[in-house]
């Protein structure tokens, strides 16, 4: 009997030593990886930790101490990865300065001379600005890879129809907004701002301001002076397995549609593009329709059962050098786009979304490139 259990345990380490061998871990990045929120985030948004698993644990975070449990097993013992903290609700002009800042902060305790950008929603734009205040800064470029995840970088059509609703509405989620902000984080926050930065076109002719993402894109473009290489994951949904609270705004209250194609907002959504008239289909995560998404090359996620999950690069769909100006089917493609909605991919669930290998992948993707 003695003899069976021996052997059976000789299989069970053997089986877990082949899987082990099978699915090894992400390579090291030669730069230390930032990380950038979105609206709202920082430490938590509403409740669950940004940037990390359904149990609370940094994607970032390396097994790097001895017997180390909440850790990302999928990445490399040493590992360089940040978690910025920005003002949760502002501007990209504003977020974008304060993530600079941070960043050489960052590399002057890495000892680094560059870096690599994740940035989520919002950060994804915030990094744009960040990269380009950092070579202005520094004279060279200092961020080695830019990616986005389901960022609006033509805009949200949420956020326009926030704004619509009037005074009476945005000054409540504004107070709301400078509450939680200052209370949880500290003082600064404007969420009308934040709002008015998520919508393609300048918002108000009459603030004295030139707001919205198309004037953002063209002060903040995809330039190999800012960074080395720009690329983005996108996200998108349909059906009752999307976030409760984006299924409602979705489909009780008006339905993004984000997959048509138009020069600029030709249907005022507040996003560029327009609809292709379908309702309930794959082309939003709830919050960003896909022909708001693509920054630089778009990229392929792709899960395996008995090895590390992988980042590709499509070039099928071509690289969006002019945010203002993406073609008609990168607008409208549905291809690679993963299958979660806006808040899965950062650790707000439950769900089935495994994100130490996914940011794992894309550890690994910026590690052969880098």
């Amino acid at each position: 009997m003695k003899t069976f259990g021996y052997a059976l345990l000789a299989l069970f380490v053997s089986l877990c030593m082949s899987e082990g061998a099978a699915r090894a871990g992400a390579a090291r990045t030669t730069y230390p990886v930032v990380f950038a929120h979105g609206m709202g985030g920082f430490d938590n948004i509403l409740g669950f930790d940004y940037w990390g698993d359904d149990y609370g644990t940094f994607v970032g975070d390396p097994c790097d101490e001895f017997l180390e449990v909440y850790c990302n097993g999928d990445i490399d013992s040493g590992q360089k990865a940040y978690v910025a903290q920005v003002q949760p609700f502002q501007s990209s002009e504003a977020r974008g300065l304060d993530l600079a800042n941070d960043i050489e902060g960052f590399m002057a305790t890495a000892g680094a001379s560059r870096v690599n950008l994740i940035g989520h929603s919002q950060g994804g734009i915030d990094i744009r600005k960040a990269a380009r205040v950092l070579y202005e800064r520094r004279g060279y470029t200092v961020v080695s890879q830019a990616v986005s995840i389901s960022s609006p970088h033509r805009g949200s059509p949420v956020a326009k129809y926030i704004l619509d609703l009037g005074p009476g509405v945005t000054s409540v989620i504004s107070a709301l907004a400078d509450y939680y902000g200052d209370v949880v984080y500290q003082s600064g926050n404007d969420a009308y701002a934040g709002a008015k930065q998520l919508v393609y076109n300048d918002y108000s002719a009459t603030d004295g301001l030139t707001t919205g993402m198309r004037d953002f894109n063209a002060r903040y473009p995809v330039d190999t002076r800012y960074a080395s290489r720009y690329a983005s994951l996108m996200t998108a949904q349909d059906g009752l397995s999307v976030n409760p609270a984006l299924y409602l705004l979705s489909n009780l209250l008006f339905d993004i549609d984000g997959d048509g194609y138009c020069v600029d907002d030709c249907d005022n959504d507040g996003a560029g593009g327009k609809g292709d008239g379908i309702r309930n289909e794959q082309d939003d995560d709830g919050l960003v329709g896909i022909n708001s998404q693509q920054m630089g090359y778009r990229l392929r996620y792709t899960e395996n059962l008995f090895a590390l999950d992988s980042v590709t690069t499509d070039t099928n769909l071509g690289y969006v050098s002019n945010l203002n100006a993406p073609t008609s089917a990168q607008m409208t493609s549905m291809a690679d786009v993963i299958n979660q909605d806006h808040m899965d991919v950062i650790g707000v669930g439950p769900d089935t979304f495994d994100e130490m290998e996914f940011y794992a992948a894309i550890f690994n993707y910026i590690a052969a490139l880098d």
